[in-house]
């Protein structure tokens, strides 16, 4: 019988995202092989930082690596879809960042390609798997807040917050054309409809860039970097820092949200508030092993995150006992576990616990109807249809 530890796996980028992605593989008990980074010099630092046993100089040599089994890409946005394509046609499961790709016409072709492959392929919209919101899609499923009327929310950052703040994410040739929505808002929209079971049909969005104007390092800058250089450039921004958006989702619950990368003291606050016919839900991921429910008729309850209490699907994504905060990283050990049983078995289940490619391309047709209605000022509808696969949390 295969176990994870016979799984070999490769990862591109050692960054934020990337270090999290080796030390979630680990904690699995996957057998991380190999580092491929922007520069042979540095990922063979990198590597030996981190005891990973081997610096890939080039996607080629990776690919030419036979132990290597599943590649996780934490690559800048600009190369998910090549790198994508070739670890698809090299044979290999994957495991991509979001934003699929740059645009919606490269985020289908990966769809048809990783479909054709039968190969597990899976989106990183790891905040599903913070055990409550997990929690919250099995109480919704089985009908425990009755029909669902307004889903209301924001995701707000302070990381960009002043002229100097920089990162490779505001430049659209590097990070696409929409910005806090693409990197931050696809994560409240994804959950939200994870956890509601409902698709966004249509928008309407006003999208602003406020800080037009930043001064860009001579020297590159690590994400969510404090220090300040000294020595900058200025660069015109063209892409949006606050975003606010009108919902209609499927079935006609009504829904909005607010998106911003420039609000003072908010660090990772991903908030949302499921209103249903008998009883809502709210969340922040802020203080995540907290779970607000409200009623009408008898005193509003806190659900603290303890597998004692929670349904299955919350039991299943906690990793420790009740009283043990989990957290962001917490949320890549309890997604990827799904990803490698489907690895074990060769093929993604008939509806993956975990987002596919398939959703990501949902998220980049949402983030064209956002575009289109931030353009045009009017509501625009969703293109195409939800994947039924990963809209369930059965898996």
């Amino acid at each position: 019988m295969t176990h994870r530890s016979d799984i070999g796996a490769a990862v591109i980028g050692s960054g934020f995202i990337g270090t999290i992605h080796i030390e979630a593989l680990r904690r699995i008990g996957v057998n991380v092989l190999g580092l491929l980074e922007a520069s042979p010099a540095l990922g063979a630092t990198r590597a030996e930082e981190m005891g990973i046993p081997t610096s890939y100089a080039s996607l080629d040599e990776l690919l030419g690596d036979d132990r290597v089994r599943v590649v996780h890409v934490t690559s800048p946005n600009n190369l998910h879809y090549s790198q994508a394509k070739r670890i698809l046609a090299a044979g290999r499961h994957i495991v991509c960042e979001k934003p699929l790709s740059l645009t919606s016409a490269e985020s289908a072709e990966l769809v048809k390609l990783a479909a054709s492959s039968g190969l597990v392929n899976a989106v990183n919209f790891n905040i599903r798997f913070y055990p409550l919101n997990q929690h919250v899609a099995e109480l919704i499923r089985g009908g425990g807040v009755g029909d669902v009327r307004l889903v209301t929310g924001h995701y707000f950052q302070d990381w960009l917050l002043y002229d100097t703040d920089w990162n490779w994410r505001l430049e659209p040739e590097y990070g696409g054309a929409l910005r806090a929505v693409a990197d931050i808002g696809s994560h409240w929209l994804d959950l939200t409809s994870f956890v509601t079971g409902l698709q966004v049909e249509s928008v309407m969005a006003d999208l602003a860039t406020v800080v037009p104007v930043r001064r860009k390092p001579v020297k590159s800058v690590a994400t969510f970097a404090t220090d300040r250089e000294a020595e900058t450039t200025p660069v015109a921004i063209r892409t949006d820092d606050v975003a606010l958006i009108t919902l209609r989702f499927q079935g006609g619950a009504r829904g909005s949200v607010a998106i911003s990368q420039v609000s003072a003291g908010r660090k990772n606050s991903l908030e949302y508030e499921i209103d249903g016919a008998a009883s809502a839900v709210a969340w922040n991921s802020e203080q995540p092993d907290s779970l607000w429910i409200g009623h009408r008729d008898r005193p509003n309850e806190i659900l603290l995150r303890n597998p004692a209490l929670m349904n299955s699907l919350g039991r299943a994504a906690a990793r420790l006992p009740g009283g043990h905060v989990e957290g962001f990283a917490d949320t890549f050990a309890a997604h990827f576990s799904p990803i490698y049983d489907d690895v074990i078995a060769g093929r993604p289940a008939a509806r993956p616990a975990y987002a596919t490619f398939a959703d990501g391309h949902t998220e980049m047709l949402l983030g064209d109807a956002i575009a289109d209605s931030a353009r045009t000022g009017r509501w625009v509808d969703v293109a195409g249809a939800a994947p039924a696969s990963s809209r369930s949390p059965e898996s």
